[in-house]
């Protein structure tokens, strides 16, 4: 794939990198730890003996946490490439 002034593999190393961040950004996240709740944090609804097996030191019940992963964060994304096709999303 013809890249400009580019060095062959330029582009496949962007997208590398890109999933590389992306892929450290998850990691990141702080995951559940410790002893789970036996009743949601928000609603006071139980959490299932399931949930909790599955995901140690959970607080939320199932739809409370659906509710707050389904919130928009927003975030600034990089755009390594500058083309304009890049820049119409």
């Amino acid at each position: 794939m013809a890249g400009g002034w580019t060095r062959d593999g330029a582009v496949n190393d962007q997208i590398e990198a890109s999933i590389a961040e992306e892929l450290e950004r998850l990691k990141a996240r702080r995951a559940p730890h410790g002893e789970s709740l036996t009743h949601c944090a928000e609603c006071e609804e139980e959490i299932p003996r399931a949930r909790r097996d599955a995901l140690p030191g959970v607080k939320l019940c199932i739809d409370c946490a659906a509710e707050r992963d389904g919130a928009v964060r927003a975030r600034g994304g990089i755009n390594r490439r500058g083309s304009k096709d890049s820049q119409l999303k």
